[in-house]
């Protein structure tokens, strides 16, 4: 197989890996922090991508430039999301917390889902602006500048996120409540506004996430549950709670896609994405960067 194919299967995955890291992040942090696992993550990263496909196609605004603005409107949906929804299972034990929110957020991505294909029905849509089919060509090797440019953005968006949670009191309180919320509030914190706050910020990623989507590739109403998947399987990999391993697993997984797709078939893709995705959590449960319990 020719050097440059490889090249190009290892670019394309490098560039499909940063955006899966993206996507998950904001569901590793919410469930981190909250145990709350929210199986409509991509759901909201699906309106994400509408909301700045109509900015574009309505205002002209650059998908880029508008995703503050995708990703304020998706904090207003987390915020109206949790107080209706998913604020009521915080006080739940663990196991019960993690059941019931399945069940909570499989019904909200069903009706999410089906608001999206009354308003926009099912066809895809896509950003195209004057810039989209530009491509920047290294070594023979073709990379579609907006694609580099999600890629630079998914990584100032997964450090940003580091800095915050590392370097910031309001950071350091979500993680405190992420270790033991019961010694967080003996501290003063007030870890319901932690709970608010980290699930408004997961939400705020999905919609970072689906504008870059929408710009990259299109969406359509249908596209949550593959998105989702991808998220936790990329989760999973990676290591609750770890940032870091989020990006790696959400490389390792667009790489290991796009190999499989040069190498074997497209349509074994997923697949071999799944095999070694079952493979690390079989040689480590807690994923590749994830800490062991006790």
């Amino acid at each position: 197989m020719p050097t440059t194919m490889v090249a190009q299967s290892l670019a394309s995955g490098i560039l499909v890996g940063a955006l899966y890291g993206l996507a998950a992040v904001g569901l590793s942090l919410v469930f981190g922090v909250t145990k709350i696992l929210n199986v409509s993550h991509g759901e909201l990263l699906m309106l994400g991508g509408y909301t700045s496909f109509w900015l574009f196609t309505l205002f002209g605004v650059d998908p880029f430039a508008g995703i503050p603005l995708s990703m304020f409107a998706l904090v207003i949906i987390g915020l109206i999301v949790y107080q209706l929804l998913f604020s009521r299972l915080i006080k739940l034990p663990t196991e019960d917390k993690i059941r019931t929110s399945l069940l909570v957020g499989f019904g909200l991505g069903l009706m999410l889902q089906n608001i999206a294909l009354r308003l926009w029905t099912a066809d895809n849509r896509g950003i195209t602006p004057s810039y989209a089919g530009a491509v920047l060509t290294v070594l023979g090797v073709r990379l579609p500048y907006v694609r580099v440019a999600s890629l630079v953005i998914a990584f100032v968006f997964l450090l940003a996120l580091q800095l915050f949670l590392q370097k910031t009191y309001t950071g350091k309180a979500i993680r405190a409540t992420a270790q033991d919320w019961e010694a967080a509030t003996l501290m003063g914190i007030n870890v319901h506004r932690v709970y608010l706050l980290s699930f408004v910020l997961g939400t705020a990623l999905a919609g970072a996430a689906g504008t870059l989507v929408a710009v990259g590739y299109s969406v359509e109403p249908v596209m949550g549950l593959h998105w989702t998947l991808k998220a936790l399987i990329v989760l999973v990999m990676g290591g609750i709670g770890s940032i870091a391993g989020t990006l790696i697993g959400g490389l390792i997984l667009g790489v290991t896609e796009s190999a499989a797709a040069v190498w074997i078939s497209g349509n074994y893709r997923h697949v071999v994405g799944l095999a070694i995705f079952i493979l690390v959590l079989l040689i480590r449960p807690q994923g590749l960067f994830g800490a062991k319990e006790g």
